[in-house]
């Protein structure tokens, strides 16, 4: 059966129109997670909550992984060994006079003949502490830590690759291997949840999760990849545009025919300007979870913080009962149990702790009771997290309000009625005790101040 040159050259075109779609969703696709790289606050460890982070640190392991070809140190490697063979390849012709003819030529390659991996959790570690992350399903951007050619002649040979040899061999094995070194820098974007051994979080894949990258790279080199591979793919996709209004053509016509070819641009990137649109319009409702979802992880610290006073203030209620300084401190801790999140980014807080310090300094008793110096330590932990929570709300608040202010984004975003984010700006809970008795606070009394976050 004979196919027709007309048949060959619909399926040329119909391949090519595919090939250009496909490059038109492959480049938003990064241009996505460009997005998702750049409007994400980088957090410090002690600042991770429930949800999407973006971390730098170092790799780290009290029980690291030895890598089985440069055997050092890491928490994740991978290492194949390939085979080098040669052989001559024979071809027979037959025209149509019935002549033979015998041609032979060279043919190379490398073949695959072992290859291994070992991941284990790991820690990255920063200046403020060091969060468990759990490699499973992420995309792992690492270095080469080894690459060596050799003979059978070399130890390396036969210690590190299997001892029978494939079809063709010139003897030659090729042995490569990346790792993540143990302390090397890593840049992370990924979920955080909740430990199940201990109240900590950890990092791991979750569907939910537009993507989960471990990287050697820093965060913009990351972020210039996915710049470059948008690009890249943009241009191969009008190339591919093109290709097929070019095999389309039933007569033969160059490309100086321009008036017939100049269409087929517009609409290339009249479907490139659909994307931007749609990939716009996505981010921005993303973005405006994720203020919303700052304003929640402020009121989970608030509400732990809300759980630990009561406890600290039946501790120190039995020290002194009548003391007006336990009075003070009491009145307080009451006050704050009700507070609403307060202050601008990047305060600590620290009315409570300071207060309760300096009680513990006055009762040498209670400084030394294990209960209140746990729960001193707790709330002191929760007004820092609260003070990282409203941090991370007023950057991703900053965010938010830059994407729908800046060109040309800013025209969707006044179209869709995107409107800007309030910063949390109000006075620091560095306050006046409250001048009240200590029978007369209601501790769980509603507060008329309570804030609300309306996008």
């Amino acid at each position: 059966m004979e196919i027709s040159d007309s048949s060959v050259s619909a399926g040329i075109t119909i391949a090519l129109v595919v090939v250009a779609l496909a490059c038109i969703f492959g480049a938003f696709h990064f241009a996505r997670r460009r997005r998702l790289v750049d409007d994400t606050p980088t957090l410090t460890t002690l600042g991770v909550f429930i949800g999407m982070v973006e971390l730098n640190g170092t790799a780290e392991s009290d029980n690291p992984l030895v890598a089985y070809l440069s055997e050092s140190p890491c928490v994740w490697y991978q290492w194949t060994v390939e085979e080098h063979w040669s052989r001559v390849v024979v071809t027979t012709t037959t025209d149509s006079e019935g002549k033979t003819t015998t041609s032979s030529h060279v043919e190379t390659g490398w073949t695959k003949i072992a290859s291994g991996g070992q991941q284990i959790p790991f820690f990255l570690r920063d200046g403020d502490g060091e969060i468990l992350v759990r490699p499973e399903k992420a995309e792992i951007e690492s270095i080469k830590t080894f690459s060596e050619k050799c003979s059978p002649v070399h130890l390396l040979y036969f210690n590190k690759g299997p001892a029978g040899a494939i079809a063709d061999s010139t003897h030659e094995r090729r042995f490569t291997e990346n790792s993540i070194p143990l302390h090397a820098p890593i840049y992370l974007f990924g979920q955080a949840r909740e430990r199940d051994d201990v109240v900590a979080p950890e990092i791991s894949h979750h569907s939910d999760c537009p993507m989960f990258i471990i990287s050697t790279r820093t965060e913009k080199e990351v972020s210039r990849g996915f710049r470059i591979a948008f690009w890249v793919l943009i241009v191969l996709g009008l190339g591919g545009g093109l290709g097929a209004w070019y095999s389309g053509r039933s007569e033969a016509v160059g490309f100086n025919q321009w008036p017939e070819w100049i269409p087929v641009i517009v609409g290339y990137f009249a479907l490139v300007v659909v994307g931007w649109i749609w990939m716009v319009y996505n981010s921005l409702v993303m973005l405006r979870q994720r203020v919303r979802q700052g304003w929640s992880l402020i009121d989970v610290q608030l509400k732990r913080r809300a759980d630990l006073i009561p406890a600290l203030v039946a501790t120190v209620k039995g020290y002194a009962a009548h003391e007006s300084q336990t009075q003070e401190v009491l009145a307080l801790l009451r006050s704050q149990a009700t507070s609403t999140p307060q202050g601008t980014a990047g305060e600590n807080p620290e009315a409570v702790g300071k207060a309760v310090m300096a009680l513990a300094e006055s009762y040498p008793d209670l400084k030394a009771n294990e209960s209140f110096l746990s729960l001193q330590h707790q709330l002191a932990e929760t007004e820092q997290r609260i003070a990282l929570a409203r941090g991370y709300f007023n950057e991703i608040v900053k965010f938010y309000n830059t994407r729908i202010e800046v060109q040309p984004d800013n025209i969707l975003a006044t179209s869709f009625g995107f409107k800007k984010a309030d910063f949390l700006e109000a006075a620091g809970f560095e306050r006046a005790v409250p001048k009240v008795e200590l029978q007369q606070i209601d501790p769980w009394a509603p507060n008329d101040n309570a804030q609300g976050l309306d996008l």
